[in-house]
């Protein structure tokens, strides 16, 4: 049998559902960039563009990113139906692969886990060059498994601890530094509807 590669395996994710994701933005992306001065951004692992929309709705200009045609036809279409799809730019990339081209004063990777496996130091490298001076690096992973969960299947991903994140990168402090370096906790409600707790991991780093 063969094995799928990343595209395939993303596109049969998505086209299991007429909708994967909830549309609205991430709460990390919005504590961070509500106290930016908007300017062009870099979402990667863009996904259905939640948070592509919200950053265009708040005068960014977007390079939103992502390994699925499904997904970003989707993101496109509601863009458009919310009248931000002038300020988005859809590109396909297989980040493991390929990076996109330009300087970005915010470049975001949220949640950039995968059940298909992923070198992501390589990638968070490339991101960091595409930091324009000034602008900011934010990184968010969960902290953990889904604590509705008591073990995981099929998963690819390493709960890093964000300062292990940050020292992989293998940035210099004369050029780099941090602005937020935590691990917070996040309210949310499991699947059967109950109350839960979630740590994340968020990273947000400055180029000077």
């Amino acid at each position: 049998m063969s094995t799928p590669d990343a595209k395939q395996h993303w596109e049969e994710r998505y086209s299991e559902q007429d909708r994967i994701w909830s549309g609205r933005a991430n709460v990390r992306l919005v504590e961070v960039a509500s106290g930016l001065k908007p300017g062009v951004a870099l979402d990667l692992g863009s996904g259905e563009g939640g948070d592509a929309m919200w950053l265009a709705e708040h005068r960014w200009r977007v390079v939103a990113v992502d390994i699925s045609d499904t997904a970003l036809r989707r993101a496109a279409e509601d863009a458009a139906a919310r009248g931000v799809g002038d300020r988005i730019e859809f590109r396909q990339h297989d980040l493991s692969q390929s990076f996109p081209e330009g300087e970005f004063d915010l470049v975001s990777a949220q949640f950039l886990h995968s059940t298909f496996p992923l070198d992501r130091t390589p990638i968070f490298q490339a991101a960091a060059r595409a930091v324009r001076p000034g602008g900011l690096l934010l990184i968010v992973d969960h902290g953990a498994p889904p604590p509705w969960l008591s073990e995981v299947h099929d998963h690819h991903h390493t709960f890093t601890p964000p300062d292990e994140v940050v020292a992989a990168l293998n940035l210099s402090e004369a050029e780099w530094e941090p602005a937020q370096i935590e691990t917070p906790i996040r309210e949310v409600t499991t699947p059967d509807g109950e109350p839960a707790q979630w740590a994340d991991n968020v990273i947000v780093l400055r180029r000077r």
